[in-house]
């Protein structure tokens, strides 16, 4: 059997597939129970249009305030192209690639359930786009994650019908162009198709997991480099004791605390006696801060994980039961929310490593001012540290909530929404804002580190460091510290060890 794709049917799907899904380029394919429910739903469909003249929402009526808009037979086909096109107003930056195969493999997962009353050969097609590697273009601007994220899967969906533009072979070129190349005919879009398509959450879900797989690395990562300036600061390991958190044990902080004894385990600096009493917060309360930060995420994973096995377009489909249910699975309140949370989650561990940076530069604990050894000709680390809070700023003004909005649209009858998709545009840049201040903390960190030699910190926070300085040399005097940056970014990017 091949582990080289993913199948996608009503099974859970968990967070490890979804980070295998992007590392390992991993095909998508639907199973032969998704394919059975899929084709007995479509007949079920069928068979209900063809029996009576009952208004089925977006079947054989209008959408939004058009609800009540009979649509007749012949003009049902022409109703869904209708809807893809004119829906299809995104706007703005383009949507991150990775981001993309995520919400096409997610849309593939809600309609491998069989309640949306989909053509098998719509599935198929959009498998084809995904393992052939069509990506389509999609725009971050143009939804309000209530009524399903409408303009970026409208953009999503367009090649379907041979229109809009995708990514291939690193290029990004018009659809009919790509799939008259590749011998693919457009789709003929029967009733609710186009509906099933531009119904649901997947780009709210797609940068939600984007975001948390992100995360993850980043909580790992701001754990080790805060290691590492424990000991570049020769702060006191007391803070870090089981016994404390023990009585407050908050799941996230209990671990944290663990984390910590264990980066620093075997470390000489850290053993050493220490003429201070006390820390500053930013050290001696790693474990309350992250460990806040890792139970925030833990949330926001379950609730997403929730979302993404779940159908999310309307209405619902259920042939055992002879119903087609018009309801409203596509607001993405609990995504807003939850993504407004892990913003506000992630951006505290920016603002608590900004804070350890500025501690490694102010020429307390035997280190020199702005880490240099002849300050005032030299500058040092004394801007870094203006560039991290300007980041850290701006993630500030980032987190404010994007859920507590609302804007009525369609007349009127879509009177609540959830802005859940700017909520998940800028968790995302908070996200990689975060990524940014680890990545001069890290720089701060070594540099300081250097000033305790001979004196060795841990074998893990050694690995960490010969990395770091295998593509930044120590800072003997100013230099462009961009290029430092940008080094240490990939670092705290794609720096691997075991998970938490």
């Amino acid at each position: 059997m091949s582990y080289n794709y993913l199948p996608l049917d009503r099974k859970t799907l968990h967070f490890q597939q979804i980070k295998n899904l992007l590392d390992f380029d991993q095909h998508v394919s639907i199973t032969f129970d998704a394919h059975e429910r899929i084709l007995q739903c479509r007949e079920y469909l069928d068979n209900k249009m063809a029996s009576g003249n009952e208004l089925l929402y977006g079947i054989n009526t209008g959408f939004g305030y058009l609800q009540s808009v009979q649509i007749n037979d012949d003009q049902v086909e022409q109703l869904q192209y209708n809807l893809l096109v004119s829906h299809a107003c995104g706007l703005g930056e383009e949507v991150p690639l990775d981001i993309v195969k995520l919400m096409l493999m997610l849309k593939i997962k809600s309609l491998s359930y069989g309640h949306s009353g989909v053509h098998i050969e719509t599935v198929k097609r959009l498998m084809e786009m995904y393992n052939n590697g069509v990506f389509p273009v999609i725009y971050t601007q143009g939804s309000l994650g209530a009524s399903g994220d409408l303009a970026p899967l409208s953009h999503l969906s367009l090649p379907l019908i041979g229109l809009g533009e995708v990514w291939f072979n690193g290029q990004k070129r018009k659809s009919a162009e790509v799939l008259s190349e590749l011998g693919w005919e457009p789709i003929k879009l029967h009733s609710k198709e186009g509906l099933a398509l531009i119904n649901g959450t997947q780009f709210m879900s797609a940068y939600g997991m984007y975001c948390l797989k992100k995360s993850e690395q980043l909580i790992n990562m701001a754990n080790l480099i805060a290691a590492m300036s424990i000991d570049a600061f020769d702060c006191s390991p007391e803070p870090f004791n089981h016994h404390i958190h023990a009585v407050r044990s908050h799941k996230g902080q209990v671990e944290t605390a663990a984390t910590i004894r264990s980066f620093l385990l075997g470390s000489s600096i850290s053993s050493q006696a220490k003429k201070q009493v006390q820390d500053p917060y930013s050290f001696r309360c790693i474990p309350q801060v992250h460990g806040a930060t890792i139970d925030t995420f833990d949330h926001v994973l379950n609730v997403f994980l929730k979302e993404i096995n779940s159908v999310t377009d309307n209405p619902n489909i259920f042939p055992e039961d002879d119903l087609v249910l018009s309801g409203g699975n596509f607001h993405g309140q609990p995504l807003a929310l939850a993504l407004d949370f892990l913003s506000i989650a992630m951006s505290e561990l920016a603002n608590i490593s900004e804070r350890r940076t500025y501690q490694l530069i102010s020429g307390q604990r035997n280190l020199p001012l702005f880490l240099v050894k002849n300050p005032g000709l030299h500058s040092g680390f004394m801007i870094p540290q203006y560039t991290s809070a300007g980041i850290v700023s701006e993630n500030k003004q980032l987190c404010t909530p994007s859920s507590v909005d609302s804007i009525s649209s369609s007349n009127n009858q879509e009177d609540h929404v959830s802005m859940g998709a700017n909520g998940a545009t800028k968790c995302l840049r908070v996200v990689n804002n975060v990524e940014k201040v680890l990545a001069i903390e890290l720089l701060s960190a070594a540099q300081a580190l250097d000033f305790r030699r001979p004196m060795q910190s841990s074998p893990v926070v050694e690995q960490l460091y010969q990395q770091l300085r295998a593509v930044v040399d120590f800072n003997e005097e100013d230099r462009v510290l961009h290029d430092d940056m940008i080094k240490a970014i990939d670092v705290v990017s794609n720096y691997s060890f075991v998970s938490r």
